[in-house]
């Protein structure tokens, strides 16, 4: 049974996001979730922002993944050094037609094609306070539980029909 019904009402496709940007989300989920990561995107942070992928690692770590899918939006987009504080490791994720050489070297680097991806640079590790991780699982925690809910709901189906 499908959990998810991508209708046009989906919160998580909110007419922000550019097809280029949909397409290296979509194949860095295929990677994450063979990486065996719990993979969130579009996850408010505490301080207002919008992650565009959040993840959880097997053994609890935390990665935030900013996508980028031009040297333009790259430019204009001076919000991602507000993620640090709320990751062990930050990512930027973007696809084969932007330069390489505008991402930060101190942050871990993705390359999507839509149907997987590829880990070019790994990120440094800063590594969350516990009260930070506590806030960033509970708030991860709550916004998967609420979208998983909001899917069954979103199905049109009584319990009856299942």
């Amino acid at each position: 049974m499908t959990i998810l019904n991508l209708v046009s009402n989906n919160p998580l496709i909110d007419g922000r996001q550019s097809a280029r940007a949909m397409m290296v989300r979509k194949g860095l989920q295929i990677l994450l979730h063979d990486m065996r990561h719990a993979v969130l995107p579009e996850l408010v942070l505490s301080n207002g922002r919008r992650a565009d992928i959040a993840t959880v690692s097997e053994k609890g770590e935390i990665w935030i993944v900013e996508i980028k899918t031009s040297i333009e939006d790259f430019r204009v987009d001076r919000k991602w050094p507000d993620y640090r504080d709320f990751c062990d490791r930050l990512f930027f994720a973007t696809h084969k037609d932007v330069p390489l050489d505008i991402f930060p070297e101190d942050c871990g680097l993705f390359l999507s094609d839509g149907y997987g991806g590829h880990i070019l640079r790994d990120a440094p590790e800063h590594r969350l306070s516990p009260a930070s991780r506590k806030a960033m699982m509970l708030n991860f925690s709550h916004a998967a539980a609420h979208r998983l809910m909001m899917a069954e709901w979103a199905n049109g189906r009584s319990f009856d029909e299942m």
